[in-house]
C-alpha cells in the first residue's frame, strides 16, 4: 500500500514537473539602462516564485504551463508591471519589460545615501534675483533672511560653512560683499544646470571639508541643438547648445544680465541705484577616443554696483514709543566684483568599471569697494494720541547728528587646484572612490575702513573742548577721534594637500513568512559607505583626519490578502563622522584686520538619522521624510553677521552644537507638477570660552546702570564677575517653514478655443522665526535680541503660448519654438517689511537706539521665456 503511494507521488511531482514554461527577458529603464535586482514574481495559490535580475537586467523565471498566469515586475524607485499570459508545456517565452519611474523617486532619489537629487525644474521658482540658489531656500534644513541674496544658512551654520560644486569643481562666494544688494550674479546659471545634488550634513569622505552642507551641480550634456532666452523688468538671460554631427563634440554656453534698479528702489534709502551684473558660461566636451574625453568649464562675470544715497525716512520701535529717524545723505558706493574660472578636466575610462578624472581649475577675484558717505539725522518721537491734530508726526527731537562712513577696500585672490579623482567598482554591488588635490591660494588684501559719528555739535567718543584745556599753548589743537578705524595690508600664500578614500557597498537580502490566509514578505537592500578623509594646510602647519561612516537600509514590504498586493517603501538611514573647516582667508582675518598665524580648523561631529516613506495619495506617490540630527561643535571661530557680511573673532575660541529635525512631504498635489512642503526646527548655541563681563552694585545692593541710576546712588560697593556659557549663535532660527507649490487650470475646463491648462500658478513662501543680534560692540554675550521674524510669499503667473505648435507650417518660424511663456510675477506679495540688519544710532543722551533696515517692497515683474 505505501510502495503505491509512494510511486503515484513520485509520477504525479513527474507530471507536475514537466508541465513547466519559461519566461526569460530584460528588465530595463526608460533610458534602455539596465535594471539590476528587480523582482520577477507570480503567485500560485499560497505560494510564490520569484526571480531577480542580474546586473545586465536578464533574467529565468519557470512558471506553470497550461494555465493563465500573472507575473509581476517590480523594482525600487519604479512603478511595477503585470503581464497576464498562458504558455505551453516547455515553452520559453521572451519577455522584455520597460519599468517607467516613479515620479516621486525620478526627481527626488537618493543615489547615494546621504545626497539628495533635487528637481531641476522647468518652471522657475518666483525669485526677485533669478539666483538659482532660491530653490534651496524652500528645501528643509536650510534658512534664509536675504531676497537679495543668494547665500543660506543650513542648520545653524552661516554662509562660509557650504560647499557648492560645478562639475565637481569648487567654487567661491564674493569675498567683500557686505549687503545682498551688492552680490549680484551667483556662480550657477539655471538655464545650463542637468542635475542637482544637496546634502544638509553627513555627507561622504569624496565631498570637501566644510561643516555645513554640499551642494552637487552637474551642467548639461547636450543631445540636440537647441537653446532659450527670457527678458523681463530686471534683466535677461540666453543660452544656447548643442552637439557635433559625429557626437564627440558638445556645446553649452550661457549669458546673463541683471539690473535691479527698479527692485531696488523699493528700499528704505532712496537715492539712485546703478547695478549692472553680467555674467557669461561655457561648457565644452569632446570625446577624443571611445575612453578619453576632454571638457572645458569657463566663466566670466562682472558685479559692479553703484549707490548715491539722498534720503531715507524709518518709523520704527513699539507702538506706544514709535521713533522717526529722517537722513540726509551725501556720497556715494561703488562695489565691483570681477571673477574669471576656467578648469579643463580629462576623463578616462579603461573600461565599464572604472574612472578616472584629472581636474585643473583656476579661479581669480578682483574686489573693490569704496564709498564716502556722509549722513544728517534726525531722530524724533512720533505722537502717538490718535486724538491728536499731529497725529503721527515728530512730537518732539531726541537727537541730531552726523555720521560718515569711508572705505578704500582692495582684494585680490587667486586659487589654483589639482586634483586627480578616480572610481572603481570591482563589482555591481561594490564601489572604491580615491582622490587627491593640491591647491595654491594666494590672496593680496588692503584695508581701509573707517567711521567717524557727530551727535549734538560733538564728536564721539568726545574729547576735551578748548575750554577744558590748562594750556592752550601745550596743546594748540584737538585730534579728532574716530568711532571705528581698520587699516591692514595683507599678502598671503599658502598651499593646501587633501586626499579621500570611500568604499561603498550594497547587499539585498529577502525573507518569506507565510500564514494563514496572507503573504508577507519583506526586501531588504543594506547599504553602506565607509571614509577617511585628510586635509593639510601650510599656513599653519596642520593637517586633520575626518573619518566618516554611514549606513541605509531600504525595506519594501509586500501584502498578499485577496489576490491583491500592497506595497510599503521605506528608507532608514544613519551617518556620523568628523568634519573640519581650515580657514579661508576672512575666518583668521581679525575686526581690524590683523591675521592669526595660531588659528586652527573648526570642527564638527554630525550624527544625523532619517527615514523616507513612500506612499500613495489620490492615486499618485509621494515621500515623506525627516532627519533629526545633532552637530557637536569645536575650535569655532564666533563671528556676527551684518547683512550678509560675516565678521569672524579669527581665534578658535569657542565651541557649540546645533540641534533639530528636518521635515517634508514631496509629491503632485496638483497631477503632473511637482510640490513640497518643509518645516524645520533647530537650536544652535555656543560658549565663548574666554569672555566675562563685570557688574555693579551700590550699597543697597541695586546693579547700577549710568544714566538711569539714581545719581546719588551711584557709588560701587560691590561687584561680580559673570561668565555668560552658553549663548545663541547668531544662525539661532528656531523654525523655518517653506512651500514650493505649483497648479494650473482643470483640464476639464478646456474648450476648443482656450486651454485653460496652460494658465499655471507658482508660489514660494518662506518663514522663519527671529535671529538675535546685539549692538556694535564686539561682545557677543550683548547680543539678545532679537529680529522680526521673516515672512515672504513671491508668486508667478504663467500662460504657455503656441500650445498648438504642430498646426503651423514647417517652414514656419514659430514652428522651431518648443515653448513660450509669459509670466507675470509678484514679489512680496504680503508687502512685509523684512528686516535685513539695524543701523546704530547715539541720541543727545549718549543711548544707542536700533533702526531697522528693511528688505525690498512689493514688486510686479513680466517675464518672456522662449525655449527653441
Amino acid at each position: 500500500m505505501k510502495f503505491t503511494i509512494y510511486i503515484t507521488l513520485f509520477f504525479a511531482s513527474l507530471s507536475s514537473f514537466a508541465q513547466q514554461a519559461l519566461v526569460t527577458g530584460k528588465v530595463y529603464g526608460e533610458n534602455n539602462e539596465a535594471i539590476p535586482y528587480a523582482k520577477i514574481f507570480h503567485i500560485d495559490g499560497t505560494q510564490k516564485k520569484a526571480a531577480l535580475s542580474d546586473s545586465e537586467g536578464k533574467y529565468h523565471l519557470q512558471v506553470p504551463a497550461e494555465k493563465e498566469i500573472t507575473i509581476y515586475f517590480e523594482s525600487y524607485f519604479f512603478k511595477s508591471k503585470t503581464f497576464t499570459l498562458t504558455l505551453n508545456a516547455n515553452e520559453t517565452k521572451e519577455l522584455n519589460v520597460q519599468l517607467i519611474s516613479l515620479a516621486v523617486e525620478k526627481i527626488e532619489k537618493r543615489d547615494e545615501i546621504n545626497i539628495l537629487e533635487l528637481p531641476v525644474l522647468n518652471a522657475k521658482i518666483p525669485s526677485p534675483t533669478g539666483n538659482f540658489e532660491d530653490l534651496l531656500k524652500t528645501q528643509a534644513g536650510v534658512s534664509s533672511s536675504s531676497e537679495l541674496s543668494s547665500g543660506y544658512s543650513v542648520r545653524g551654520g552661516n554662509f562660509d560653512e557650504n560647499l557648492v560644486y560645478v562639475n565637481d569643481i569648487e567654487v567661491y562666494r564674493p569675498f567683500l560683499a557686505r549687503a545682498g544688494q551688492q552680490e549680484g550674479l551667483s556662480f550657477i546659471n539655471s538655464d545650463l544646470v542637468e542635475q542637482v545634488k544637496f546634502s544638509a550634513g553627513g555627507f561622504d569622505a569624496k565631498y570637501g571639508d566644510k561643516l555645513s552642507s554640499v551642494l552637487d551641480i552637474t551642467y548639461k550634456r547636450p543631445h540636440e541643438f537647441g537653446g532659450s532666452f527670457s527678458g523681463s523688468f530686471l534683466g535677461g538671460t540666453a543660452h544656447i547648445e548643442g552637439i557635433s554631427k559625429n557626437s564627440r563634440f558638445t556645446y553649452l554656453t550661457g549669458m546673463r544680465y541683471r539690473n535691479n534698479a527698479y527692485l531696488l528702489n523699493g528700499l528704505g534709502t532712496k537715492g539712485e541705484y546703478r547695478p549692472i551684473f553680467i555674467d557669461v558660461q561655457s561648457y565644452f566636451t569632446y570625446n577624443v577616443t571611445d575612453t578619453w574625453e576632454i571638457s572645458f568649464l569657463g566663466s566670466f562675470a562682472k558685479n559692479s554696483f553703484t549707490m548715491v544715497p539722498e534720503t531715507r525716512e524709518t518709523n520704527f520701535g513699539p507702538i506706544n514709543q514709535t521713533l522717526k529717524l529722517r537722513v540726509f545723505f551725501d556720497g556715494q558706493e561703488i562695489s565691483e566684483y570681477e571673477t574669471y574660472f576656467g578648469a579643463i578636466t580629462s576623463t578616462h575610462r579603461p573600461n565599464r568599471n572604472t574612472e578616472i578624472k584629472f581636474i585643473n581649475s583656476i579661479f581669480r577675484t578682483f574686489e573693490e569697494e569704496r564709498f564716502d558717505i556722509q549722513g544728517q539725522y534726525f531722530l524724533d518721537a512720533v505722537e502717538n494720541d490718535p486724538s491728536s491734530e499731529d497725529y503721527g508726526e515728530s512730537a518732539f527731537n531726541l537727537g541730531v547728528g552726523t555720521f560718515l562712513n569711508h572705505a578704500r577696500n582692495r582684494l585680490d585672490a587667486l586659487v589654483y587646484n589639482s586634483s586627480v579623482k578616480a572610481r572603481h567598482k570591482p563589482n555591481p554591488t561594490s564601489e572604491w572612490l580615491y582622490g587627491i588635490s593640491g591647491q595654491y591660494e594666494s590672496i593680496n588684501d588692503k584695508l581701509r575702513e573707517w567711521e567717524m559719528l557727530d551727535s549734538s555739535g560733538y564728536l564721539l567718543p568726545r574729547l576735551p573742548d578748548s575750554v577744558d584745556y590748562v594750556n592752550a599753548a601745550a596743546q594748540p589743537y584737538q585730534t579728532i577721534e574716530l568711532n571705528r578705524v581698520f587699516a591692514s595690508t595683507n599678502s598671503v600664500q599658502s598651499s593646501r594637500i587633501s586626499g579621500y578614500v570611500q568604499y561603498n557597498k550594497r547587499v539585498l537580502n529577502e525573507k518569506l513568512i507565510t500564514f494563514k490566509d496572507s503573504t508577507f514578505e519583506s526586501i531588504r537592500r543594506i547599504e553602506y559607505s565607509l571614509g577617511l578623509r585628510s586635509n593639510y594646510w601650510t599656513f599653519n602647519n596642520q593637517n586633520v583626519m575626518s573619518p566618516r561612516a554611514s549606513i541605509t537600509v531600504k525595506p519594501r514590504w509586500y501584502y498578499l490578502k485577496d489576490s491583491t498586493i500592497t506595497r510599503k517603501d521605506f528608507n532608514y538611514r544613519f551617518s556620523t563622522g568628523f568634519y573640519y573647516q581650515p580657514p579661508f582667508y576672512r575666518e583668521f582675518r581679525g575686526f581690524n584686520g590683523d591675521l592669526n598665524p595660531e588659528i586652527r580648523a573648526q570642527k564638527s561631529i554630525h550624527f544625523v538619522l532619517g527615514a523616507d516613506y513612500i506612499f500613495e495619495m489620490w492615486g499618485r506617490p509621494f515621500k515623506y521624510t525627516a532627519e533629526v540630527y545633532y552637530k557637536h561643535l569645536l575650535d569655532i571661530i564666533p563671528f556676527e553677521i551684518d547683512n550678509v557680511r560675516i565678521r569672524y573673532y579669527a581665534t578658535n575660541n569657542a565651541k557649540g552644537y546645533a540641534a533639530g529635525v528636518d521635515q517634508k512631504i514631496f509629491g503632485e498635489f496638483i497631477e503632473g507638477i511637482d510640490s513640497w512642503f518643509t518645516l524645520s526646527f533647530m537650536k544652535t548655541e555656543e560658549d565663548i570660552l574666554d569672555d566675562f563681563y563685570r557688574e555693579y552694585y551700590n550699597a543697597d545692593g541695586e546693579q547700577i546702570y549710568p544714566g538711569f541710576t539714581n545719581n546719588f546712588n551711584n557709588v560701587v560697593a560691590d561687584s561680580a564677575t559673570i561668565f555668560p556659557g552658553y549663548i545663541p549663535r547668531p544662525t539661532d532660527q528656531r523654525i523655518n517653514f517653506g512651500i514650493f507649490f505649483q497648479d494650473h487650470m482643470p483640464k476639464h475646463w478646456n474648450t476648443e478655443k482656450v486651454n485653460w491648462e496652460t494658465f499655471k500658478v507658482y508660489l514660494a513662501l518662506q518663514f522663519g522665526t527671529p535671529l538675535p543680534f546685539g549692538p556694535p560692540t564686539q561682545q557677543r554675550y550683548q547680543d539678545v535680541f532679537r529680529t522680526p521674524s521673516y515672512r515672504r510669499v513671491d508668486i508667478g503667473f504663467s500662460k504657455e503660448l503656441l500650445v498648438n505648435r504642430d498646426r503651423l507650417s514647417e517652414q514656419s518660424f514659430w514652428h522651431n519654438v518648443k515653448g513660450m511663456s509669459i509670466t507675470l510675477e509678484v514679489f512680496n506679495l504680503l508687502d512685509v517689511n523684512n528686516t535685513s540688519n539695524y543701523t546704530w544710532i547715539k541720541d543727545a543722551s549718549n543711548l544707542y537706539y536700533a533702526v531697522p533696515n528693511h528688505l525690498t517692497a512689493r514688486r510686479l515683474n513680466l517675464k518672456l521665456m522662449v525655449n527653441f
